[in-house]
């Protein structure tokens, strides 16, 4: 590694705890904020580094900012007002959002950004909690060319790939695609699996057989053998991927297309929801069929 780097990480969830503490251990100089401060404080006792009280003070003297946060609304939370990350960040830094969101929040961030002199790349992640702790996340990202060449490598820290789709907005809307395919994919698969265990037939032999053919995916080789188990308390949230089918959808507004898969997974993943399921895996869905 070149000269070690001063840099910010506001929101220390199960992503970004981890990928905070990928950047200390590489040898950078870490100030991190969250919400709730015992977590930043813990951190602190897991990786070196700062606990900080305001994002404008974690972002103070920063040359990289990333936030990893809930949603829309909590990006402008920390973002702006005179605790805000744009109260501290100095011109010339960069800020890197990783939380799913939308591509017209971003663009209204890079928009404020540059009225200070500030650089913007909006840069979801997938890959979960898993890959986040392994340094294996994939990064789709949006901004300009020279901000993305500048903040890469601090981005390999925790990431396999690290890729530009486009201009600011084109990482949110790459997510987008990414929720959309798992969505359908996940209830394809639900099916598949539901179908299997009403005909008999011995599920994780089938799921072996399978995933050497063409039906195989992430999704079949991770979850499949805690689907057919009922095992659904760990991973990506039902309640987070509602929120992301959300985005997903009202995007599809705008632009004309067509999500009737997207549509109906959302319906089913509410009601998974209504039964007291928000923090299980997006896999439980195959527990409406089993029923």
């Amino acid at each position: 590694m070149s000269q070690p780097q001063r840099i910010a990480f506001i929101g220390l969830g199960v992503m970004g705890f981890p990928m905070a503490g990928h950047l200390a251990q590489a040898g950078h100089i870490v100030q991190v904020y969250n919400r709730s401060p015992d977590k930043a404080v813990r951190w602190t006792t897991s990786y070196p580094g700062t606990a900080c009280d305001t994002p404008r003070e974690a972002a103070a003297g920063c040359e990289l900012i990333a936030l990893c946060v809930g949603n829309d609304e909590d990006i402008r939370a920390v973002m702006y007002g005179d605790d805000g990350i744009l109260a501290g960040a100095a011109a010339g830094a960069t800020i890197v959002d990783h939380t799913t969101a939308s591509a017209a929040v971003a663009r209204e961030i890079d928009a404020a950004c540059r009225q200070r002199g500030l650089r913007f790349l909006d840069a979801p992640v997938s890959g979960g909690q898993v890959g986040a702790e392994n340094g294996a996340l994939t990064i789709m990202v949006g901004g300009e060319p020279d901000t993305f060449a500048q903040a890469q490598p601090l981005l390999n820290h925790y990431a396999r790939a690290v890729t530009l789709m486009g201009p600011v907005g084109s990482g949110q809307l790459t997510k987008m695609v990414n929720q959309i395919a798992i969505a359908g994919l996940l209830q394809g698969l639900s099916e598949a699996l539901a179908f299997s265990e009403h005909a008999g037939l011995d599920s994780a032999q089938v799921l072996d057989v399978i995933c050497k053919g063409a039906a195989q995916s992430w999704q079949m080789e991770n979850r499949g053998s805690t689907m057919i188990t009922n095992q659904f308390d760990f991973g990506f949230a039902v309640e987070w991927m509602r929120k992301d089918l959300s985005i997903c959808l009202d995007e599809a507004r705008r632009n004309g297309s067509r999500l009737p898969v997207t549509a109906l997974v959302d319906q089913f993943y509410a009601q998974i929801v209504a039964r007291g399921g928000k923090r299980q895996d997006t896999s439980s869905l195959i527990q409406l069929l089993k029923d």
